[in-house]
């Protein structure tokens, strides 16, 4: 792809990147000593970050001028905004970014600077030091986790696992998941029906939420877990009538229709798990171990609350993916790109780094950073034991480069009701999901060239 630093890019080329909304979105500060980068210093400049809110504090702000000599002047992340700055070649120095579904889209449209150069002469964030969740963050121009970097996820979490209460499986006679082993989608489906509490025709306590962080990853997800891949070899297409996309397709009507946990057809009065599953009004959560974060301080909540491995399919492959990794890229056409890198290397390698993996909000993206993990308290232990060997079973689940994973979900979201409501057929789902997404990725091909 070709590579023009500073040179702004036309507006039509980006139209698509405003068609499906803003992409969804902490820490603190902690006392340990500052590396020293060997990379480039950017003293005494200002760099502006387009971020959400809570992404860089304004402590850290304080802590990178007082330790880096660089001011941050932080921008709310917009998406129409982040296009007319790119468009006027005047884009933020730094972006957050989900880099399961964004990186392929912005590396596709030539946006993303190529940050390998910068990775090889940095004693911050050495590339032997990097975790594999990172290639999340690396496209070649086809397919996802290879060929360059271009950014680095902050923290992380493999999202198909997910906590359970304890005192809700006893309650309900139901036997615990195994901590290492897992059990298969269906076995997790009945445990979510067996859990479930109602009273008066009122949901009381869902059994179990398994509605990934965006309908998009999850039904990726599910699909590689059967065995195959919801898009074509090239990206440029859907297929939902495969027998692994269908049988993905199928388990989550199946687990709508349930009425066990959170869906289109039955939202989270909460707006998500965390307070739901704070409350013990959710026995299960598909929420990684950046949860943990949440449940740790509540000591109560916390000595009955475990984690567990990521579902499989019966006869399929064992997946256990990162559908966030949230983090930061460098537009090309950034102007203060040396200070921009030396608070990206310490955002990713020092302080807030630091401060992340101590509180239980993700596993680091830095090995080097994993003793910082909690471990004092024995709930604290038997997590990272079963987290650590999840670990094994991570991998790269590619996402399309042709358009964003918020348009997909709000196609998915018109469409799929029906079928969660016995209106309609998974197979009539599966043709009408291909036809409407299929349209939108033949758009976004033609844009990207």
């Amino acid at each position: 792809m070709p590579a023009h630093a500073g040179a702004p890019h036309s507006r039509r080329r980006f139209l698509a990147m405003s068609a499906g909304g803003a992409v969804a979105g902490a820490a603190a500060l902690s006392g340990c000593a500052m590396q020293v980068s060997s990379g480039v210093s950017g003293k005494g400049e200002t760099i502006t970050a387009m971020v959400n809110s809570g992404d860089i504090l304004p402590e850290q702000i304080k802590q990178a001028h007082k330790e880096l000599g660089i001011k941050i002047n932080l921008v709310r992340y917009d998406i129409t905004k982040l296009i007319a700055m790119l468009t006027s070649g005047n884009p933020p120095d730094l972006v957050r970014g989900v880099g399961a579904v964004d990186l392929p889209f912005f590396a596709a449209r030539d946006v993303a600077e190529e940050l390998d150069p910068y990775f090889a002469r940095s004693s911050v964030l050495r590339l032997d030091d990097l975790d594999p969740v990172n290639d999340l963050w690396r496209f070649d121009g086809r397919t996802q986790g290879k060929g360059p970097r271009y950014g680095m996820a902050k923290d992380f979490s493999q999202d198909s696992m997910y906590w359970y209460n304890t005192a809700a499986f006893d309650k309900a006679g139901v036997d615990y998941p195994p901590e290492t082993e897992p059990i298969t989608f269906e076995e997790w489906l009945d445990n979510a029906k067996r859990l479930s509490q109602r009273k008066n025709g009122q949901t009381t306590v869902f059994g179990g939420s398994y509605w990934g962080l965006t309908r998009s990853t999850l039904l990726a997800t599910l699909t590689a877990s059967a065995g195959g891949s919801l898009f074509t070899d090239d990206f440029s297409r859907v297929d939902f009538t495969t027998p692994e996309a269908r049988k993905a397709l199928t388990w989550c009507i199946d687990y709508c229709k349930a009425r066990v946990g959170t869906s289109l057809i039955q939202p989270d009065p909460n707006g998500w798990d965390g307070p739901t599953y704070q409350a013990g009004r959710l026995a299960m959560s598909n929420s990684g171990y950046w949860l943990g974060g949440m449940i740790y301080p509540d000591k109560k909540l916390a000595e009955v609350s475990r984690l567990a491995p990521a579902p499989v399919f019966a006869g399929g492959p064992r997946i256990s993916a990162c559908q966030g990794g949230t983090g930061l890229w460098m537009p090309r056409g950034a102007k203060n790109k040396d200070a921009a890198w030396r608070v990206f290397e310490w955002f990713f390698g020092e302080e807030p780094a630091k401060a992340r993996a101590s509180g239980g909000w993700g596993i680091p993206t830095l090995k080097s950073l994993r003793s910082l993990m909690p471990a004092q308290e024995d709930y604290q232990k038997r997590v990272l034991k079963v987290q650590e060997s999840e670990l094994k079973h991570f991998s790269v689940v590619s996402f399309t480069p042709y358009t964003r994973a918020d348009a997909l979900d709000a196609l998915f979201n018109q469409i799929a009701p029906a079928a969660m409501n016995g209106q309609i057929s998974v197979d009539t789902l599966a043709g009408r999901l291909n036809s409407a997404i299929n349209e939108q990725l033949k758009r976004g091909k033609e844009q990207v060239g």
